[in-house]
Formats: structure tokens, sequence, C-alpha cells
């Protein structure tokens, strides 16, 4: 099979894994509170936390980080090339955020994106995290902790480059998923700037009004 057929092929199979609603799948498999109707409607993580709880949106968010991992690692088994597998990590996050089966909505595209970046440098991932719990932690926005740690992901991606760890075009991994990201947090920062992000309440098992920030 051609290179650019694979590469084109494999960015296909990335939409359609980051497209699945893992928050909306978890939901109805276990008979649980769609998060799709609380806060801002979006399906992961954060608001799955509100509509489901913990146990539930753990799942959630693992789910939605192996749907990042799957399409990466695939493409990589059957020879994509370095920007082939990079920009199948940056369609499953676009995928996530924009799902095909949920007529273009979706969630926030964080956890997918941590998906796809455990498989393309996970010591991205590990160097990244501090930034985005310390954030968490230190302010209690998760909206922040992403957006910071997707910027930092990018840098840290740079540097492994500039080392010579990974491909060069494995940074437009880093660069897409980074922009949708922040594409996808647009609402949040508006709130952010005006001083009316919510914050994240981990003791919360569910809850029926106000903005999410996932």
């Amino acid at each position: 099979m051609p290179q650019l057929l694979i590469d084109v092929l494999f960015v296909v199979v990335g939409y359609l894994f980051g497209s699945l609603p893992m928050g909306v799948i978890v939901a109805r498999l276990t008979r649980a509170r769609d998060p799709r109707t609380v806060g801002s409607g979006r399906t992961g993580g954060t608001n799955a936390l509100r509509a489901m709880g913990a146990r539930r949106a753990l799942t959630v968010g693992l789910l939605d980080i192996a749907k990042g991992m799957a399409p990466v690692g695939l493409a990589l088994l059957a020879g994509a090339s370095a920007l082939g597998v990079a920009l199948s990590g940056a369609a499953a996050v676009v995928g996530a955020w924009r799902s095909l089966f949920l007529r273009f909505h979706g969630g926030r595209g964080v956890a997918t994106g941590i998906g796809a970046l455990l498989v393309i440098q996970p010591l991205a991932v590990l160097l990244a995290a501090p930034v985005f719990f310390g954030t968490i932690i230190a302010t209690r926005y998760v909206s922040l902790g992403s957006l910071l740690a997707a910027a930092s992901a990018v840098l840290i991606l740079a540097a492994f480059v500039w080392l010579g760890y990974n491909n060069v075009s494995h940074l437009w991994f880093g660069v897409l998923a980074a922009a949708v990201v922040w594409l996808a947090h647009w609402d949040n920062i508006e709130r952010l700037v005006r001083g009316e992000e919510r914050r994240i309440d981990l003791r919360a098992r569910a809850e029926e009004h106000g903005p999410s920030q996932d």
C-alpha cells in the first residue's frame, strides 16, 4: 500500500477513534446521567464527574486516553510515516472535540491528547503532568491546568525533537493538538478572563447547574 494512502487511512482512523463519545457510552451502559445534561453539556471527564460521580468519571477518562493511544499505536504498527503518526493523533483530538457521532459536539480533547502523546513521547506526559496537577491544586481550575499543560507539552516535545529523540514531524501533533485544546476551551478562557470560571470540587458526585471545565 502506498505510504500516502497508509497515512491518510490512519488520519481517518484517528478521527473515528477520537469521535467515540466515551462519556455518553459509559452513561448508557451504567444507566447513569448523561454528561450532556449537565453544565456545558460536554462529554469529558470533568463533566462526567459532575453527572456520574468519581468512579464513572475515572472510567471515562481512561477510555478517552485509550482512544488517543489506539490509533497512534496502530499507525506505528502499520508503518505510517512520522507525519502520519502525528496527524493520526491530532485527528483523534479533533474527533474528541467534534465527534462525528454527536453531531460534531464532544469534549475538550485533553485526555485523548494525553493518550496520543503517551505513544509519541511518554516522557512528555510525565514532565507536563506537574503543570496540570499543580495548577489544579493551586487554583482548582481544571481548564487552566489543561491549557497550561497543553502549552507546556508542546515545548517539552520540541525539546525532545531538538535532542533527537523524536522526529520533527511529531511536532505537528503537539502544535495541532494544543491548538484544538485551546480552541475547545475558548469559552473557559473567556470566563477565566472575566473571573467567572467555575472551580472544581472533587468531593461533588453530581451537579445540575453551571458551566463545566471539560
